[in-house]
């Protein structure tokens, strides 16, 4: 029998009144095939189940009610953020609850869903060139800084840098896995761009277990690595890569680099294929990021032995990616043909 909709553990349910109070609580699934297949206990942290379908819907709520609490966002007032997209998108979401006007700045290599997703929250979309350092006046960075200025009443959320980005996952990430896997994670594997999801989920786990270790995966091509690695910010290091919301050519002070035990990085290419087949073997449809932290699983797998419990973070959604990773004509023109890459 199909239980009643309208119950859950016998309890009648209410409607809710806001998205907001959807975010969070999202599942943990075990990986039965991936798990046999390397030997351990592997299990997803599924964040597309917020409403925006990231993580990120998350940090945007917290980060805007953080700023009304503090005076820094007031009614009428403008919402700005670089992005990638995911924030954006659960700014624009928050936004549209709260009626504020939401201005993104957005690099170019971004999705068109993505795109699309943010101007249909009645987000206004600024796209900027991804090949450009981010002390160019035109990068993301830098022209969110400058409609910062420019915007009357405006409120620049600035995720790289704003301590309640960690705070987020610190308060909700982390005591959701601590108490989902029964107290028995032994690993998180998580991507790092801005550094939130990754140091304040790491810092409420090793608060509750200091021997935890933490994975941090990075993209080829971003400075993250070298600079875990050396101390020393080093663009050379840098180039272009395909992969969204993984890696920096900045250094976020969201990075907790002392609480990230090791670095790896994942190239575009690999990262595709595993996002592609972890959707066909376990019906798990993430995003780019999630093919990078489950592959890192692969490359890494001599670490883990048959009690430990590793989770990793399927930061998004797969829907985002299908003129991209799913897409197979865009993967053999953009990845396959890229040597490097492979």
């Amino acid at each position: 029998m199909w239980p009643n909709p309208l119950t859950i553990n016998g309890q009648k349910q209410k409607y809710t009144t806001s998205l907001a109070d959807q975010i969070g609580n999202t599942p943990l699934l075990r990986l039965e095939g991936i798990s046999d297949e390397l030997g351990t206990n592997v299990y997803a942290k599924l964040e597309y189940f917020n409403p925006g379908l990231s993580a990120k819907d998350r940090i945007a709520a917290h980060m805007i009610e953080k700023a009304e609490k503090l005076g820094h966002l007031k009614p009428g007032g403008t919402v700005i953020e670089a992005t990638s997209g995911n924030t954006g998108l659960g700014l624009a979401m928050m936004c549209r609850i709260k009626g504020y006007r939401c201005v993104l700045t957005v690099a170019d290599k971004a999705s068109k869903e993505k795109i699309n997703s943010l101007k249909s929250l009645g987000a206004e979309v600024v796209l900027c060139p991804a090949k450009v350092a981010p002390d160019d006046p035109r990068s993301y960075y830098q022209k969110a800084i400058t409609l910062a200025k420019e915007i009357e009443g405006s409120y620049y959320s600035n995720q790289n840098f704003n301590d309640d980005n960690c705070e987020a996952h610190y308060l909700s990430t982390g005591p959701e896995i601590w108490e989902q896997s029964e107290h028995k994670i032994t690993h998180f594997v998580c991507t790092v761009g801005t550094g939130g999801t990754i140091s304040g989920t790491s810092r409420f786990l090793k608060e509750m277990n200091p021997n935890l270790q933490v994975i941090g995966v990075d993209a080829f091509g971003s400075v993250l690595t070298n600079y875990f690695k050396t101390g020393e910010y080093d663009m050379s290091v840098a180039y272009s890569y395909k992969m969204e919301g993984v890696g920096k050519t900045i250094i976020p002070d969201c990075v907790a680099f002392k609480l990230i035990d090791e670095f790896i990085q994942i190239g575009d290419l690999a990262a595709a294929k595993r996002a592609r087949k972890l959707a066909a073997d376990e019906a798990v449809w993430g995003g780019h990021s999630a093919g990078g932290a489950l592959e890192a699983l692969y490359e890494l797998k001599d670490k883990f032995g048959p009690e430990d419990h590793v989770v990793f973070l399927v930061s998004d959604h797969g829907s985002k990616y299908l003129s991209t990773i799913y897409n197979d004509e865009w993967l053999k023109e953009h990845l396959e043909s890229k040597a490097y890459l492979i």
